[in-house]
């Protein structure tokens, strides 16, 4: 799959983002172009302020990935793992609406949001990862946007210990079997730092981009 080269919006250019911001531009829509034009140029799309609610686009100055070699799987995780389930993209709209639950402080998983994403996901662009429980239930989760070897990593959500950390497991376990390149988390948290992610500067994230979606 091949990222748009053109986009109905007049995004800036990374030599005219500022160095200091995360947010590179403001405005736009949520059409599929535009997301797919959006992240194979380093952007994300999350709403700024809490009351405006603008649509900002959003390339952090220190960007987290997860090395896909070096996923840090403990012994707990793959205790875990064995209780588990996990399949790929069953249920990609309970997914979002789980993430969403789970971001109780500036929530920006709106149903705007939701209703773009699953037009990906059933264009193809957009993959769910699905963890469920002894009962069937559905109790982990986590969903992105693909462009050819890059996977960009949106949210994820747990209602069990170690469940979100298994759908990572899985996800990296499948990107290095498609001989996938680069695993996007956006910002590196401590809950990503203890799997392995590390930060690398905006710079360095965009050479890396370009090499995952080339064809």
């Amino acid at each position: 799959m091949l990222p748009p080269k053109t986009c109905d919006w007049g995004f800036p250019e990374p030599h005219e983002w500022s160095d200091d911001d995360d947010v590179v531009a403001v405005g736009a829509d949520l059409a599929p172009n535009t997301l797919l034009y959006a992240y194979s140029h380093g952007m994300f799309p999350m709403y700024v302020g809490n009351r405006n609610r603008d649509l900002g686009w959003w390339s952090p100055v220190a960007r987290g990935v997860i090395p896909l070699r070096d996923l840090r799987v403990t012994r707990s995780m793959k205790q875990s793992a064995r209780k588990f389930t996990v399949t790929f993209d069953q249920s990609f709209a309970e997914v979002m609406h789980q993430c969403a639950s789970a971001h109780t402080e500036g929530q920006w998983i709106t149903q705007e949001f939701i209703d773009a994403y699953c037009t990906l996901h059933t264009l193809g662009h957009a993959h769910s990862v699905e963890v469920w429980d002894t009962d069937h239930r559905l109790v982990g989760g986590l969903y992105g946007v693909r462009i050819n070897n890059f996977f960009a990593g949106e949210s994820m959500f747990h209602l069990q210990r170690d469940a979100s950390k298994v759908a990572v497991m899985h996800l990296v376990d499948a990107m290095n079997v498609a001989g996938m390149a680069l695993l996007d988390t956006q910002w590196c948290t401590d809950h990503l730092a203890s799997l392995g992610c590390i930060e690398v500067p905006r710079s360095r994230y965009l050479e890396l981009l370009a090499l995952a979606i080339a064809p």
